[in-house]
């Protein structure tokens, strides 16, 4: 089980993500954005941080490049459906600022399970 901090600021995918990492047993919190991810992880624990790349307030690459900062072991997987430019080309940034694993949108339940059994096991 992992202590998960979900981030994305669209909230039905939020929620329906955060329930089937619940269902896989680990502990997830959840955050509408960058600015309030931050603040999540000043005060708690986490294992992972799983954030989209597209968000208002604050964004998911400048969220990568503070987490980097004040945690520079945090595991990040970076999600992106895509904005003005490809979902890939968010990606390849963010895998570049130090996200461990990218995936773009739409992505499989096995494609998120098996990313977080690579960074944090079972």
């Amino acid at each position: 089980m992992a202590r998960i901090l979900l981030v994305d600021d669209e909230e039905a995918f939020r929620v329906a993500l955060a329930k089937i990492l619940q269902l896989e047993k680990h502990e997830v919190t959840t955050a509408a954005d960058g600015a309030e991810a931050l603040k999540l992880v000043l005060r708690s624990q986490f294992d992972l941080v799983i954030t989209d790349l597209v968000m208002p307030e604050k964004e998911g690459l400048e969220t990568i490049l503070e987490l980097r900062k004040l945690l520079p072991d945090m595991k990040i997987i970076a999600m992106s459906g895509g904005g003005r430019g490809s979902a890939y080309d968010y990606l390849k940034i963010a895998s570049k600022m130090g996200a461990a694993r990218t995936l773009a949108k739409p992505f499989t339940k096995a494609e998120i399970i098996q990313a977080i059994r690579e960074l944090v096991g079972e």
